[in-house]
């Protein structure tokens, strides 16, 4: 067995289930030559969790375990759940210890009731069958190992362990806080839950793994579908309604997961499910994404800032090649080399963006005629939200761009020439003044 083969950390709090964990590891681990290394993550949220660190310090050590722990400096947002924000930052902390260690395997101490009850707070939540299936006995995260060898034991057994073995705990008053909701269920639901029904503990824990197993098929199913269904990331809405309704909204879910980075409401999928078929075009928000429909595909778009409607106008020279910062428009122009469809590089010296105003006429074409803006977008199939951003006007009060549409093709230069292209980059959410840092 090499060295980091040979060890194993222990996610260790103080309290009963993993202190018990920690004990019957380092037990088993001695006749193996097993390294073992508890790990203790101090979230700075009670008055005694200074007196916790230095009891399982001094126990680990005592044991003959290694010993570190993480001090957790951050606090929740406001409005942040403190429950997700604590278990979100421990299992950070924990994966840092972890690596720098070399122990490839955590040890974590979530039992049968454990289990039940997660099964329960998701169900409450309206989980899907991935919520619903609780936590699993082994999983593969931030390149470690988790894993929850007494999933499947009762919470009895390790009280009875404990006793045998007279191990010291300590006892966190927070399990007992009815601002928390798996207190609420502890203190309040599961004792007249299990008096009304002696086998509910085992009951859920079965229910969460056909729940596992449920959620294991709509991936693979959703896997083998969304190929189909989508061309260049982007779902083909003639090709998605071919499904049957089930994977049709299977896909749906999945799909939108890679979109939103992020949880996917039940009520957005039964939205989408009733709103896409029949419609061409359309245009949803959901979180700090918009999905957008445009000619039978539906995509996601980061949401930009609102341009004003009344953008200051604004006196350029576009003449350099780089990015170009107009701040009252929240956005820049981005001026690149280009060996055909550009302009020539003194037609860009002195230039005056302003806002549409109505009535402008553009050439696609060099030897087109001039169209109206409306009818060229429609003409190129460009969408709404593509459109926004200044006109670009010449000295003599020709047309020169337009967002969407590029140059006027009576002003691209001739091939051959030296010339430049220009394109509009509206500035995503949060992102002022980023244009002016990389320029």
């Amino acid at each position: 067995m090499n060295e980091v083969a040979g060890r194993v950390a222990v996610a260790v709090s103080g309290g009963r289930d993993s202190t018990a964990l920690l004990h019957a590891t380092l037990r088993a681990a001695e006749p193996l030559g097993v390294q073992v290394w508890a790990l203790h993550v101090h979230h700075g949220l009670m008055a005694e969790a200074d007196a916790w660190l230095q009891q399982v310090q001094k126990q680990s050590r005592r044991w003959g375990a290694s010993f570190d722990a993480a001090l957790l400096h951050d606090r929740p947002a406001p409005g942040d759940s403190v429950e997700a924000w604590a278990r979100r930052e421990r299992y950070r902390a924990l994966a840092e210890m972890a690596r720098r260690h070399q122990c490839p395997l955590v040890l974590l101490a979530h039992h049968r009731r454990d289990q039940a009850e997660t099964f329960l707070l998701q169900a409450l939540r309206g989980g899907g069958p991935a919520g619903l299936a609780a936590m699993p006995n082994l999983a593969q995260r931030q390149a470690l190992h988790w894993a929850r060898p007494w999933l499947d034991h009762p919470r009895e057994a390790i009280e009875a362990y404990v006793k045998r073995h007279r191990l010291r705990i300590v006892e966190d008053p927070s399990n007992a806080d009815p601002r928390q909701a798996r207190s609420r269920l502890r203190e309040c639901v599961w004792p007249a839950l299990a008096a009304a029904f002696p086998d509910v503990e085992a009951t859920l824990v079965d229910a969460a793994r056909l729940a596992a197993e449920a959620a294991l098929l709509a991936e693979e199913t959703a896997a083998a579908d969304l190929p189909g269904v989508t061309d260049d990331g982007t779902l083909v809405l003639a090709l998605w309604l071919a499904l049957p309704p089930a994977r049709r909204r299977n896909a749906l879910r999945a799909w939108l997961k890679g979109r939103l980075m992020g949880p996917v409401p039940v009520s957005l999928v039964q939205r989408l499910c009733d709103e896409l078929p029949g419609r061409r075009s359309g245009r949803w928000p959901a979180a700090r994404v918009e999905l957008r429909l445009y000619r039978g595909r539906l995509d996601g778009h980061p949401l930009l800032a609102q341009v004003a409607a009344t953008g200051a106008a604004a006196e350029l020279d576009l003449s350099q090649t780089g990015r170009h910062v107009l701040p009252a428009w929240q956005g820049a122009f981005e001026v690149l080399a280009t060996e055909h469809g550009g302009v020539a590089p003194q037609l860009l010296q002195q230039l005056r963006a302003a806002p549409r105003q109505g009535g402008e006429r553009f050439h696609l074409a060099r030897r087109g005629l001039a169209r109206s803006l409306k009818k060229q977008y429609q003409a190129t199939g460009v969408p709404a939200w593509a459109r926004q951003g200044p006109l670009l006007w010449l000295p003599d009060g020709r047309l020169l761009f337009v967002p969407g549409l590029g140059v006027d093709a009576a002003l691209h230069a001739p091939e051959g020439q030296p010339q430049l292209a220009l394109r509009w980059l509206p500035d995503p959410p949060g992102s002022s003044g980023l244009h002016q840092l990389a320029g």
